[in-house]
C-alpha cells in the first residue's frame, strides 16, 4: 500500500515516536488522526501540519467507549481508515522486591493495561473500520503497526512491568496477523531500541550513558524519523506480515 491519499490513526501521536510518525506520514501525502491525551502537544502538531491534514481525538486507549468515539470521528471526518500505528505507552521502574517493599501491583496492572491492552483495544476496533475498505490492487485493505521494545526480549532490572507489556505485544503479532489475514489486513510490530524521545529524556544521565554503551553501529540514540521510515516501509512492502522488527543498532540490553 501507499501512504499518499490514505488515512492513518496514530496513538500517542502528540509526542515521541508517534509524533515523528505523524509528521513523516503527512509529508508523504497521508492524512492522520492523532489519538492521545495531551491536548497541548496535539495542538502544536496541528498548528505545524495543518488542520486539513491532522485531526485530534482526546482518547484513553484503555477505554472501549473512548476509542469507539475516536474511530467514529475518523469515519465521519475522513470517511475511511487504512493504517493503525500504535505508539501510546509508558514505562515504570521498580524491582519486584525493592527497598520499600514489593512492586506496587496497581502500577504493574496500569502498565499492562496501557501498553498491551490499549494496543489490542485500538487494533481490534480500528480493524473493524479498515475491513470495510475495498481491496487495493494488491488485494489488501490496510496495515496495523504496533510498537514493542527490545525490553520485551531483554528487560533490565526494574523493568518487569514494561518488559512484560512489550513482550505481550511481540507475542500478539503473529496471532494478530493470522486473525486478520482473512480480512486482507497485515500486522507487524516494531521493537525500538533507545530512541531520543520525551520518555528517554526523563532518564538519568548516568542511565542514558550506560544504555549508549550497548549500542553498536550507529553508536547513538535512534531518531524518531527512523522509526517513521520503517513504519512507511512496512506499509509499502505487501509481503511483510506477522513480523516483529528490531530497530536498535544491534544493541543488546545488559541486566542494568
Amino acid at each position: 500500500m501507499d501512504l499518499k491519499n490514505n488515512i492513518a490513526l496514530v496513538t500517542g501521536g502528540a509526542s515521541g515516536l508517534g509524533r515523528g510518525t505523524v509528521e513523516h506520514f503527512v509529508s508523504k501525502g497521508c492524512k492522520v488522526a492523532i489519538l492521545d491525551i495531551n491536548d497541548e502537544n496535539a495542538k502544536e502538531v496541528i498548528d505545524l501540519l495543518g488542520a486539513d491534514n491532522v485531526l485530534y481525538f482526546n482518547t484513553d486507549v484503555m477505554n472501549e467507549d473512548s476509542v469507539k468515539n475516536a474511530i467514529n470521528g475518523i469515519k465521519e471526518n475522513f470517511g475511511k481508515l487504512n493504517f493503525i500505528v500504535n505508539c501510546a505507552g509508558t514505562g515504570y521502574g521498580a524491582r519486584i522486591l525493592g527497598k520499600n517493599g514489593p512492586h506496587p501491583l496497581d502500577i504493574f496492572k496500569f502498565i499492562i493495561d496501557l501498553n498491551l491492552v490499549g494496543t489490542f483495544n485500538v487494533m481490534r476496533l480500528g480493524a473493524e473500520l479498515i475491513n470495510v475498505n475495498d481491496p487495493d490492487d494488491n488485494g489488501e485493505k490496510g496495515v496495523v503497526i504496533n510498537t514493542a521494545s527490545i525490553a520485551g526480549y531483554e528487560g533490565q532490572i526494574g523493568q518487569s512491568a514494561y518488559a512484560a507489556s512489550k513482550a505481550g505485544v511481540i507475542g500478539m503479532t503473529l496471532t494478530s496477523a493470522r486473525d486478520l489475514a482473512r480480512h486482507s489486513i497485515r500486522v507487524c510490530t516494531i521493537a525500538p531500541g533507545i530512541f531520543d524521545t520525551p520518555l528517554m529524556a526523563l532518564a538519568k544521565d548516568e542511565n542514558k550513558e550506560a544504555l549508549l554503551k550497548s549500542t553498536q553501529f550507529p553508536h547513538r540514540f535512534g531518531d524518531v524519523k527512523e522509526y517513521a521510515q520503517l513504519a512507511e516501509h512496512i506499509i509499502n512492502n505487501t509481503y511483510l506480515n506477522g513480523e516483529t522488527i528490531r530497530l536498535d543498532s544491534a544493541m543488546r540490553m545488559e541486566a542494568k
